[in-house]
């Protein structure tokens, strides 16, 4: 394996610098079955030490990507290496770059239909190798989901790129996992949002300062709740470093 992995708080977290990225992803493409690429947020890292099947997804996934900055401080806090953080938006771009420079494949999976649509457009233009071999969008009635599945299936893809308007968000192809062929699916609730244009990315000062947090309550105010849960991951931290770590 070309990385590292952790244990920060009872939960896995990789540490893969950029220059290992493409080793990583080829060996990855090189692993038979369904392969899960993780975006973990502090919120998601919380989430991980409860058992159930969220538990289960990040303990089983292949790749798992630190996306806050508080997890890396968390890592340092507690003495350990410290992970290298990435905006989902950028590690993204990297992987289908790698995908694209060795004629690989994607799927694209959700959205609405017009947005999906200027997407694979907008895709096809800055990856020109990169085979897209199917998409269909979210939202949809739980009648097709089987065609879905099928059609996935056969198509194989290296990769599929999970978006928002699917029901189950990450979990779905986790709970889906034994119906695939040889492909990494990577759920980024944005993406395709942010490739058709619709979305505005979040900028890479306020990323790159750890301050997202900000512009998520600035389009959804109720997520200043989301503050108590950062105040329980302080606690822990502490409760590690005097009697755990």
């Amino acid at each position: 394996m070309a990385f590292q992995r952790i244990n920060l708080i009872g939960v896995p977290v990789d540490i893969i610098k950029i220059q290992d990225l493409e080793l990583s992803v080829l060996e990855l493409l090189s692993k038979p079955g369904t392969k899960q690429i993780v975006f973990l947020s502090v919120w998601d890292l919380l989430k991980a030490r409860h058992k159930g099947e969220f538990q289960d997804y990040v303990n089983s996934a292949d790749m798992i990507i630190p996306v806050s900055k508080s997890i890396l401080s968390g890592a340092k806090f507690l003495k350990k290496d410290i992970p290298v953080r990435y905006n989902p938006f950028n590690f993204t771009i990297e992987v289908l770059n790698i995908l694209d420079s060795h004629f690989k494949s994607l799927y694209l999976l959700g959205s609405r239909g017009q947005t999906l649509t200027v997407a694979e457009r907008n895709l096809k233009s800055t990856f020109p190798t990169l085979k897209i071999v199917g998409r269909h969008a979210g939202y949809y009635n739980k009648n097709k989901e089987e065609d879905i599945v099928v059609n996935l299936y056969k198509a194989s893809p290296s990769m599929v790129l999970v978006s928002d308007g699917i029901k189950e968000k990450a979990l779905w192809s986790f709970k889906r996992r034994n119906r695939f062929g040889s492909s990494i699916f990577c759920y980024y609730r944005d993406s395709l949002g942010i490739f058709s244009k619709r979305i505005k990315r979040v900028d890479e000062e306020v990323f790159n300062k750890g301050h997202e947090i900000w512009h998520e309550i600035g389009k959804n105010p109720i997520k200043i709740f989301l503050l108590l849960p950062f105040l329980k991951y302080i606690i822990i931290l502490v409760f590690y470093r005097l009697f755990r770590d």
